[in-house]
């Protein structure tokens, strides 16, 4: 009974944990190409199309996945800046908010206001979301209502 694919399982994992402990996407490509020799092996392949197998594998995974995995990598998170960054927090009404009117208190600023439903009042206290920012007014809408 040949056994050479339960080899190619066995240097997968190694390579596997191997790449959690380093957290290099080039030992995990590595193990993948490791799989693809025992799915070559386990099919009843010979060592040549295993190997082949795997250097077709490997090759690919470091000429086309890795460059494209370390770009996103390199990319920092996405920073949201000025009034985007306002927008999803929560803010506390000082002015009752209707169509007309309103203002509201968003991270220590003080910013008008008016209902992102234009038929809804909003009482001064209530805690609301900030869901968008259209020049310098705050569409909000009261925090846990479902519309």
């Amino acid at each position: 009974m040949d056994y050479a694919w339960l080899v190619w399982l066995v240097v997968a994992v190694v390579l596997g944990i191997a790449e959690l402990l380093t957290v290099t996407i080039d030992l995990g490509l590595i193990a993948v190409a490791a799989l693809a020799g025992a799915g070559a092996a386990g099919v009843g392949l010979g060592m040549g199309w295993q190997f082949g197998a795997f250097a077709v594998v490997a090759g690919l995974g470091l000429l086309l996945v890795r460059p494209y995995a370390k770009r996103r990598l390199r990319r920092g998170p996405v920073l949201r800046s000025g009034t985007a960054g306002l927008v999803g927090r929560e803010a506390l009404v000082l002015d009752e908010v209707n169509r007309d009117q309103g203002l509201v208190r968003i991270g220590g600023e003080e910013w008008t206001a008016r209902p992102y439903d234009p038929d809804a009042v909003i009482a001064a206290g209530a805690v609301v979301d900030v869901l968008a920012i259209e020049g310098a007014t705050a569409l909000v809408h009261p925090r846990g209502e479902l519309t």
